[in-house]
């Protein structure tokens, strides 16, 4: 969306992330599974899916990777299945999504007996809002 001077249109950043600590391994090393949970997530959140890649990584540090190209923004997860970690990454620039939903698909399917959720507002602020010029 492209703000007009003098409108109070402008950009919605919702970005929600999170470290998940002591994983479902079995979920964690399932491709295709973690794949179809980012899809799911992206539609429960109110998010238009333009594509979806996913890969498996063997060896030492290997786990699943699923990135999802949303118009909204993107999706991204990766686990590592010796580490039982994963990190997670929602963020949309739709005005009706909801990112918090989505990261709540995906958290719920990795079952982590802890995890650490934060958020950042990525919005495009008003005139009131500190911008620091590029030099």
């Amino acid at each position: 969306m492209i703000q007009v001077s003098g409108s109070e249109d402008f950009v919605i950043g919702k970005h929600y992330y999170a470290n998940l600590y002591d994983i479902d391994v079995k979920a964690a090393a399932n491709e295709e599974e973690l794949r179809n949970v980012v899809v799911r997530a992206a539609k429960e959140s109110n998010m238009k899916l333009v594509e979806v890649k996913s890969w498996s990584f063997g060896g030492r540090k290997g786990g699943v990777s699923v990135i999802a190209l949303v118009e909204e923004s993107h999706i991204a997860v990766h686990t590592w299945v010796e580490y039982r970690y994963a990190t997670v990454d929602v963020y949309t620039c739709g005005e009706q999504s909801d990112p918090l939903r989505g990261i709540e698909l995906i958290i719920a399917y990795l079952k982590p007996r802890k995890y650490r959720l934060a958020y950042a507002d990525r919005s495009q602020k008003t005139e009131e809002t500190l911008i620091v010029p590029a030099s």
